[in-house]
């Protein structure tokens, strides 16, 4: 495989509109682009292969023209199946491509023939025969709401983010599970017997005092962990899903805080557990008690009654049997039901995140995951078009995400993980995604794009739009732990300018820190400034500001341009604007081939960048006469671009005669708005 950052541009294909149509109806005829770097090689013929009911099918491409260095071509096929896979075939003179035999396959005469193949599919460049595992998809399934594709997220565990006036009173009732604690005094326990019973008693109506906060870091939709009544200060362990916990302020509360969050055009989403409930839960107990009762086929019981099926063999979390008719009716189909209820009125919540969404369904040899996805995501459609649905998969997920149930999914393999890797620091102490690994390893840029390609091929585009991407959760280390110093910042651009829904979770923004799930759990640090290690807040702002107004940010296409070492740099682009992205988490040199950006691109560097983490200055080729400098460093910056050393990171880009050095002190990221990529005029 041929990974941008060797020899140049490579050929190019992504689901964005440049390139596709997006969704297509069954049986509908599609138009899939394709583009060839004129500095990469001429390409004399270009195939479109798709699959129809299993079959692989040939389509040859038309060349449409050049623009801006490119050749596009394009190609027609019928939409025959739900999920349409393809990819494209490309023949070239053997030795015309710029490649660097990366594929051990040699060139020209030595490789046996004048011509030479490639395949491109959404995982790179192939000059061999691969899987169609990573092969482009077009789906005939709704996309998921706008607002969430376009939406910032903000993560919050109930009990850590603020407890209201209400709760600090005399009156403030403390669970007989619960280990009451202080807010700003009491230290976490991040393993100990005490760790799921520790209380400190933040509410829901804690949470609608400080929309303003979340609403001045830009984020528009609040994702609340479960808010159910439990026997835990995670919840996940629900006693019963008829009524909202009363520690924390019960229906009333919750309708408030949706009232509010909509007044601000702030959207809410809960968090669902299907997979099992807790053992105090009314269904359970009841289960326990009689085996010749209903609910005693919600769950997995052996057949003395004395033992049960629980997620990892927790006892406090029964698993759910979902081949159950009567589970099927209680908990999706039924009016008061759990997945209809909380999403009518009066509560009226935008959406769910599905607990462990890839185990739901899913016990030895009985699989009905998908099945379960369908019956919930029917169930939300008929009340709710416009709502939301995600599941978590902490794995590989794309097999069971087509987007036809779930929107997107809650997951780390294909961002949270290599990123952590790429940006790891001292970390051995850190919990690495429940593996028993010693902290990440350390990789180079080139190992976080493989990574992250092997893993988000799979997806749709739509799917990839959809998936959450955050640098850490309730469920994991912090960021600000696990990464070099300023490493957060760093994660923060990529997450907020790769494709997928950035997540926050309540205190990235004040860089609170934790070596594992539990520890991440903080409560914030209202009243206390000495518990912010770093205020990110402007940071923040800045990100979905950012993401909010550049359409390239949401609707545009990504292609590399660079993944090596210390250095990623790529562009999400549509037709009217783009985005360039770089990162370095230290110095580097690094060229930028021929070809990697247009020339009213290039010209566009002269200006600031619309974001950077540290001092970044830009200088022009000779031939404009324009230097662009931006200091972001207030109590070291001098107002001069930098000398170059040794030390320092330099980006060049050369086109037409033109080119663009880039130069940063140090890790740095860098974010430059440009004109868009120049599709040629339609050929009659």
């Amino acid at each position: 495989m041929t990974l941008p950052g060797g020899t140049g541009p490579l050929p190019h294909h992504d689901g964005s509109a440049l390139h596709a149509p997006g969704r297509a109806d069954l049986g509908a005829e599609i138009r899939l682009r394709l583009r060839v770097p004129a500095g990469w090689g001429q390409a004399s013929k270009v195939w479109l292969r798709s699959i129809h009911d299993g079959e692989p099918r040939y389509d040859p491409a038309r060349a449409l023209g050049e623009a801006d260095g490119w050749v596009w071509w394009e190609a027609a096929t019928a939409v025959t199946n739900p999920v349409a896979r393809y990819r494209f075939l490309l023949e070239v003179p053997a030795g015309a491509a710029g490649e660097d035999d990366a594929d051990g396959a040699g060139t020209g005469a030595e490789a046996g023939g004048s011509l030479r193949y490639w395949s491109l599919n959404a995982q790179g460049l192939f000059s061999r025969d691969v899987s169609d595992y990573a092969d482009f998809r077009l789906t005939t399934f709704r996309p998921g709401p706008e607002w969430l594709r376009r939406g910032t997220m903000y993560q919050i565990f109930p009990d850590r983010f603020a407890r209201s006036a209400s709760a600090l009173g005399p009156a403030r009732q403390v669970p007989d599970w619960a280990v009451p604690c202080s807010w700003d005094d009491t230290p976490v326990e991040g393993a100990g017997p005490q760790t799921p019973y520790q209380y400190y008693g933040g509410d829901l109506r804690g949470i609608t005092e400080r929309l303003d906060h979340i609403q001045a870091l830009g984020a528009d939709v609040i994702y609340l962990t479960p808010f159910f009544p439990a026997r835990s200060n995670h919840r996940y362990d629900a006693a019963t899903f008829s009524c909202v916990d009363p520690l924390l302020g019960g229906d009333e509360a919750l309708v408030e805080l949706v009232e509010a969050a909509h007044a601000l055009g702030l959207r809410v989403m809960g968090d669902l557990t299907a997979n099992h409930s807790g053992a105090a839960h009314e269904w359970f107990r009841r289960a326990l008690a009689d085996p010749a009762s209903e609910e005693a086929g919600y769950y997995y019981f052996n057949a003395e009654h004395t033992e049960y099926e629980a997620w990892y063999g927790v006892p406090s979390l029964p698993k759910l049997n979902w081949a159950s008719r009567g589970l099927r009716e209680k908990f999706v189909l039924d009016d008061d039901s759990p997945v209809a209820r909380w999403l009518r009125p009066p509560f009226n919540l935008d959406g769910w995140r599905i607990d462990v969404g890839n185990m739901t369904g899913r016990l030895g040899g009985t699989d009905l995951n998908q099945d379960v996805a369908r019956l919930i995501a029917d169930r939300v459609r008929s009340i709710n078009p416009d709502a939301a649905l995600l599941a978590e998969a902490t794995n590989d997920a794309a097999p069971d995400f087509s987007g036809e149930h779930w929107h997107g999914a809650m997951t780390y393999s294909n961002f949270t993980r290599p990123l952590w890797s790429w940006l790891a620091g001292d970390a051995r102490h850190v919990n690495f995604f429940g593996t028993p690994l010693p902290g990440p390893n350390r990789t180079g840029a080139e190992d976080f794009l493989a990574t992250h390609l092997d893993l988000a091929s799979a997806f749709s585009w739509d799917v990839r739009r959809q998936n959450m991407n955050a640098l850490n959760s309730h469920d994991t280390a912090r960021a600000a732990t696990a990464m070099i110093d300023g490493g957060q910042r760093l994660g923060a651009l990529l997450m907020f300018t790769l494709p997928g829904v950035p997540v926050l979770f309540a205190g990235d923004e004040f860089g609170l820190t934790g070596d594992n799930g539990e520890f991440s759990r903080t409560p914030m640090p209202w009243n206390d400034p000495g518990r912010i290690p770093a205020d990110l807040r402007a940071d923040y702002a800045a990100l979905s500001a950012l993401r909010r107004e550049q359409p390239a940010l949401t609707d545009g296409g990504v292609r590399w341009l660079y993944a090596h070492g210390d250095v990623l740099a790529f562009v999400r682009e549509t037709a009217q604007s783009a985005v360039l992205v770089v990162v370095a988490r230290a110095g580097a040199g690094v060229r930028l081939a021929p070809g990697a950006l247009a020339d009213t691109q290039l010209a566009a560097l002269g200006q600031p960048p619309a974001y950077a983490t540290a001092r970044v200055s830009v200088t022009l080729s000779p031939d404009t006469a324009t230097e662009a400098e931006t200091d972001t460093d207030r109590e070291t910056g001098t107002g001069q671009a930098p000398e170059l050393e040794a030390s320092t990171a330099q980006i060049r880009a050369d086109g037409a005669g033109r080119s663009a050095l880039i130069c940063t002190l140090g890790p740095a990221a860098a974010a430059w708005v440009l004109p868009g990529t120049r599709v040629p005029a339609p050929q009659s």
